[in-house]
């Protein structure tokens, strides 16, 4: 008897605290879900909000995304697998920093593969399609997009960007370098500015990697990440033009590391909850004592502006964002 009312204990009280747990998760907390993921970007279909980020481990083991979605920014669940190598065949390693954007009833997922070197190897950005935000994605055309180095711009790290007038954008490029190329109709291809030209460069100061573009008021603000990847002040700047090709003049570094909290915060995305109007920036860091360069998290906090519309510098929390659903 003795056994059971202890077993009985144990059960209620076991359920106690987890009722306690869920009661009081009232913010998302930062990481916001568990695992090595970095890279993330931030969107809403469905009147969900998604998170894909980069498997954050060696390049050979990064052959996979996974994708993330929630309906209140606290509570999220993993959707395992949305890409995978057996469906690039051209892809061996490095799947990085995905991209994603809805045109039609379709989803279009860009990514990095392989980590190129050089014009002589095989790999760069590609284009993965699917019917639902979760996936399974597929490759979209069988080879890569971009797998050249133009204006010197490592293909990595590219941001699909949807202009005012319905034209699609990709910002791209690491090694110091930035690129805007104008994306055809059906995502296959690269098509030509205006005045002939296809890879414009438009690489602002301090510019390493990790575009990301928005609009805010009419204005384009154009961000991304400095500094070196696996350091403590990996961070991220930005700029604001009133075109999508800019000029993008450098005005500040908004997100970095707080030694007290997290080093290397940055390669980010920004979404506004279009109901509440609120912002919130998503981004990697790597929690204290972490000297693996592949130990990163994907974190949330908010972005604010001031009465002129620049950035605020953001404060990374433990924290994190208190729930902000779409309906």
């Amino acid at each position: 008897m003795k056994q059971l009312v202890l077993l009985l204990c144990i059960t209620f009280s076991g359920l106690s605290l987890f009722s306690q747990e869920k009661i009081d998760k009232t913010t998302s907390g930062n990481p916001i879900f568990p695992g090595w993921y970095a890279d993330p970007e931030v969107a809403i279909f469905n009147k969900e909000y998604w998170v894909y980020p980069t498997y954050s481990a060696k390049y050979e083991e990064q052959v996979f995304m996974d994708a993330f979605s929630s309906k209140d920014l606290v509570t999220w669940k993993k959707h395992p697998n949305i890409l995978e190598k057996a469906n690039v065949k051209w892809a061996n390693k490095a799947m990085w920093a995905p991209s994603i954007t809805k045109k039609g009833n379709k989803y279009y997922l860009f990514f990095g593969a392989n980590d190129i070197q050089s014009d002589n190897e095989l790999g760069g950005i590609g284009v993965a399609v699917s019917n639902k935000p979760e996936g399974p994605f597929k490759d979209h055309i069988g080879k890569p997009l971009i797998d050249k180095f133009h204006n010197k711009a490592q293909p990595i790290d590219q941001y699909v960007f949807k202009d005012k007038d319905g034209q699609y954008y990709l910002y791209y490029g690491g090694w110091r370098h930035c690129n805007v190329v104008k994306l055809s109709d059906d995502f296959k291809s690269i098509v030509p500015f205006p005045d002939g030209t296809t890879y414009k460069e438009i690489t602002p100061e301090g510019y390493v990697e990790g575009p990301f573009m928005f609009i805010k008021d009419g204005k384009y603000y154009f961000m991304w990440s400095e500094g070196g990847w696996t350091g403590p002040n990996y961070s991220v700047a930005y700029a604001i033009a009133d075109s999508p090709m800019g000029p993008f003049k450098r005005i500040d570094k908004i997100l970095k590391q707080d030694p007290s909290i997290a080093t290397g915060a940055g390669h980010h995305s920004v979404v506004q909850n279009p109901k509440t109007k609120d912002y919130f920036i998503v981004y990697h860091r790597r929690p204290l004592g972490e000297t693996n360069g592949n130990h990163r998290v994907t974190c949330i906090d908010k972005l604010e502006f001031d009465e002129n519309g620049l950035i605020k510098p953001v404060k990374i929390t433990f924290e994190g964002v208190a729930a902000n659903p779409l309906k």
